[in-house]
């Protein structure tokens, strides 16, 4: 039984109804979605007017669409960044000399865009950090840090860099660093100068953010030479 064409105004309609549906939904990113059959059968609508409104949330970059796939949440991944590729030819050197050349903008950035909840969401990080009962607690809140700092920058393009180079720092290690077991101790560095980067950020001063990040930074590679060479 084929479908009763589109009238004028069934696209508009479709829109709201796929928008309501993925709020109701909240989908992780890249989720897929239903097929199309299904999807437009939930909304009631006609599938023209279903990919018309993919089509405009495809534009606005709320969705990607693989053919054969399906059609997922999210924007689609760079394909012309083959992560494998990059990971099996830099070295934990390059990676952070690329750190310090991005994140203390980041972090002028995120001085001059960042809102009270996202420096909140900062303050809570730094709180994580400092009781991490374990070095992996400790990582992932320190990581968490940094992300949010690359958010509150603003900037859409420079995140993706972020978690380009975010996503090979994990894969390119010097080794071993640490054991498992223990936590950081009290006195260890980065707690004092990720605070330092936050309240610069609060305060929105911009050159100190920059200059902090900066420090903090160069502490981090100097550990990291220290851990190679006494691993040699």
């Amino acid at each position: 039984m084929s479908q009763a064409p589109d009238t004028p105004g069934d696209g508009d309609a479709a829109l709201v109804q796929l928008r309501a549906w993925l709020v109701r939904h909240d989908l992780p990113p890249n989720a897929r979605l239903p097929a199309e059959r299904e999807l437009a059968d939930a909304l009631g609508v006609t599938r023209g007017a279903l990919r018309k409104a993919l089509a405009t949330l495809e534009r606005e970059g709320q969705l990607w669409r693989h053919v054969g796939k399906g059609t997922f949440v999210g924007s689609r991944d760079l394909d012309v960044v083959n992560l494998g590729d990059i990971e099996r030819q830099t070295n934990p050197a390059e990676v952070m000399r690329t750190r310090l050349l991005i994140e203390p903008v980041l972090a002028r950035e995120a001085a001059l865009n960042a809102t009270s909840a996202d420096v909140e969401a900062m303050r809570r990080c730094l709180v994580r950090t400092r009781e991490a009962a374990t070095w992996r607690q400790y990582e992932a809140a320190d990581n968490a840090l940094h992300r949010l700092i690359a958010e509150a920058s603003g900037n859409r393009l420079l995140l993706g860099l972020f978690d380009v180079l975010n996503s090979v720092r994990r894969a390119v290690v010097w080794g071993r660093l640490r054991n498992d077991s223990g936590r950081p101790p009290a006195d260890h560095h980065s707690f004092a100068e990720h605070q330092a980067i936050v309240e610069a950020i609060a305060e929105r001063d911009l050159d100190a953010a920059g200059r902090r990040m900066q420090g903090h930074l160069r502490s981090v590679e100097s550990r990291l030479i220290e851990h190679r060479l006494a691993a040699e």
